[in-house]
């Protein structure tokens, strides 16, 4: 069967295209087939990443889903062969349309019925968006009550806290862990090093490999290979692959 990964977040700027690319770079790494879209109406970060192949889908209309673009998508989907791995990227102007949509059509039902399964993706990222993130999650949990969410946690921008209590001791975790297939915890390292290599990379919207075996110092190198290999660990371990 194919495997959906809506990664979805109310609050833009926090890592989704981030964690789109990690799951395509990752996925493809472990022998899977991937296909990806970009459905962000407003930034559309994921498809920058020129090595990939990602197709840009324009699915908001005046502020609503067209729903042909996104029929398209879901026929596409459901004649997928087995073992295909599917990210979807959206943008935080359209999640709630969209989320609205997947429900109103009952999209995860005609995907099951095609013998495909699908996780949501969430991201919740330390700093002052602490609250917001979690806001979007808490949105997003309780109308996908049978879909299993992974949330990923981003600390790049500080430590993920609410009133000094740790993620899991939110309320949104207290309501919805249930529902949480997997809680990822992005790797951090030294901001000053490693923090500067991966800022270079996304901001080129460059692949690990590339920038690993790219004639930048060798120094640089082993910093983002030592990171890349935690990554690979830490998503196979989640077992969404």
């Amino acid at each position: 069967m194919a495997t959906m990964h809506f990664i979805q977040q109310g609050k833009g700027g926090v890592g989704k295209s981030m964690i789109a690319a990690i799951l395509y770079q990752v996925l493809g790494h472990l022998g899977k087939e991937v296909m990806a879209f970009d459905t962000d109406p407003v930034n559309a970060t994921f498809k920058g990443f020129k090595e990939f192949d990602v197709n840009r889908l324009d699915i908001l209309q005046n502020g609503d889903i067209d729903p042909r673009e996104f029929d398209e998508l879901i026929n596409r989907i459901a004649e997928l062969p087995a073992e295909t791995h599917v990210i979807v990227d959206n943008g935080a102007s359209s999640f709630l349309a969209l989320n609205s949509y997947i429900r109103e059509n009952d999209v995860l039902g005609i995907l099951k019925d095609s013998g495909h399964s699908a996780y949501f993706h969430s991201v919740i990222t330390g700093g002052q968006a602490v609250a917001d993130t979690a806001l979007g999650l808490r949105s997003l949990a309780p109308g996908f009550p049978d879909s299993p969410i992974v949330v990923w946690l981003n600390p790049f921008f500080g430590e993920i806290r609410m009133e000094g209590r740790p993620f899991e001791e939110f309320k949104v975790y207290q309501e919805f862990g249930n529902q949480f297939y997997a809680v990822i915890t992005i790797p951090q390292g030294n901001k000053a090093t490693l923090g500067k290599d991966l800022e270079i990379l996304f901001a080129k919207r460059q692949s690990f490999a590339t920038a690993i075996n790219s004639s930048q110092s060798i120094v640089m190198r082993s910093r983002l290979s030592r990171y890349w290999n935690e990554l690979v660990s830490i998503v196979d371990q989640a077992a969404i692959a």
